[in-house]
Order: structure tokens, then C-alpha cells, then sequence
């Protein structure tokens, strides 16, 4: 009896053996295929993909926000304002004081400074629903910069600002 009660668990061990690997090779084949999708498929120019996955392709020193590579003479340079932004509840009475320029490349500069009244509004308006307790992390100024620019640069069209070089940082 000790005989056919192993001969059964093999059975069972061998019914379980197969669902097993064949989840395995269907889940690295389903792995393989997104991460080609994703990096050199359909979807790559859709996530933005690698900068150089697409070299072969014709993109020869264009990445997707920036397009061509530029030099330090083919970029102009669009002084934002100052600007004074209250923080948090008014009886604190804690200013920001914010200077910048953007980076633009110089065949838009005229139709970017046209947009300068919104880009303003676009700085304000993020700038006034910052935290304080925000403002003294360390990396607060890079996070807040490229959700800045980000911002900028829906509100130019994409390719016209290339970055935005803040100039003045300071909470008073």
C-alpha cells in the first residue's frame, strides 16, 4: 500500500510540474515582449524610451524634449521678472523671492516672449500652493525647478523652452 500511496504523490507532484513551468516560460515571454515593446516596440516613442535606442533609426543626437544638439551660441537667453510669492497662511508673513531665464532656442525667442504673461501666471500659480516645510528639503529646488519647467513648456509648445536656469531662490 506505502507503493501505490507514492506512486499516487508522484502523480500529483508531476500534474503540478507542468502548470508550473508553463506559467514560468509564459511569464519571462511576457517580460521579454513588454521590455521590447517599452524600449524599441510600439510603445517605445510613446514612454519616451532610451536617448540612443533609436540611433540606427535617424535620431543621430536628438532626444526627445531637446531635439538636436546645441551649442552655447545657438541658445538665447529670456530674463523672467522678479517676482515676490506670499507662503502659506498670511499672519507667517514668509515670502519667496524668485528670479529665472529661460533657455530658448533662438528661432522661438520672439514667439516665447509674446508668451511671457503666461508663463508668469503658470510660475505663480505653482509657486503659491508650495509648502514651507517643502522649501528646506535639500532637493526641493531640483524637484521644483523641473515641475516649473515642465509647466513652461506646456505653455510655450513643446521644443521651445529648452530649460529653465533659476537665478534666485530665496525664502524670506
Amino acid at each position: 500500500m506505502a507503493e501505490d500511496e507514492e506512486i499516487e504523490e508522484l502523480k500529483t507532484k508531476k500534474g503540478l510540474l507542468v502548470p508550473l513551468l508553463l506559467g514560468v516560460i509564459l511569464a519571462a515571454a511576457g517580460g521579454g515582449g513588454g521590455f521590447w515593446a517599452v524600449t524599441q516596440g510600439p510603445l517605445a516613442s510613446a514612454t519616451g524610451g532610451d536617448e540612443h535606442a533609436g540611433d540606427d533609426e535617424g535620431s543621430h543626437g536628438e532626444d526627445e524634449d531637446h531635439g538636436p544638439d546645441l551649442g552655447p551660441t545657438d541658445v538665447a537667453f529670456l530674463e523672467l521678472e522678479t517676482m515676490v510669492i506670499s507662503l502659506g497662511a498670511e499672519e507667517s508673513n514668509r515670502n519667496l523671492i524668485f528670479s529665472a531665464a529661460l533657455e530658448v532656442r533662438p528661432e522661438h525667442l520672439e514667439e516665447v516672449t509674446e508668451l511671457i504673461p503666461r508663463v508668469l501666471d503658470v510660475l505663480n500659480s505653482y509657486l503659491r500652493v508650495i509648502a514651507i516645510s517643502e522649501l528646506s528639503e535639500p532637493t526641493s529646488l531640483a524637484r521644483l525647478r523641473s515641475q516649473m519647467l515642465r509647466r513652461i513648456q506646456v505653455v510655450t509648445g513643446t521644443g521651445r523652452v529648452r530649460d529653465l536656469l533659476v537665478t534666485q531662490f530665496l525664502v524670506n
